[in-house]
């Protein structure tokens, strides 16, 4: 019965991480390459807070990692865990999703 509760709570941890849509995009953008904190906000069109603030939750998690070149830090995706993971969710949504249709049910979209 532990070992359930340990479970539970950490995927609770690991998934609460990535149920954020910032830090979703985050992911997305890194997987694509390292980036600063200045280039995100451009391609994401967010307040430089709000991508600092969740990055620090990536980070935190070791879904993101950091590195300071000079007086920046450039950010990278921990591909050895994002990529399985963005596999299995791929299949889930084609294999079991209708297209989405079903799983879009449930998203809440940020204001």
């Amino acid at each position: 019965m532990t070992m359930k509760k340990d479970l539970s709570t950490m995927c609770y941890g690991f998934f609460s991480t990535l149920s954020n849509p910032t830090r979703l995009a985050i992911i997305e953008a890194l997987v694509e390459k390292p980036m600063y904190v200045n280039q995100m906000v451009a391609e994401l069109g967010q307040e430089q807070s709000m991508i600092s603030h969740n990055l620090k939750h990536l980070v935190n998690c070791h879904f993101v990692f950091v590195k300071r070149e000079g007086k920046q830090r450039v950010y990278s995706i921990n591909h050895e865990t994002v990529d399985p993971l963005m596999k299995v969710i791929e299949n889930h949504h084609h294999k079991f999703c209708k297209g989405g249709a079903a799983c879009h049910l449930n998203v809440v979209k940020e204001k």
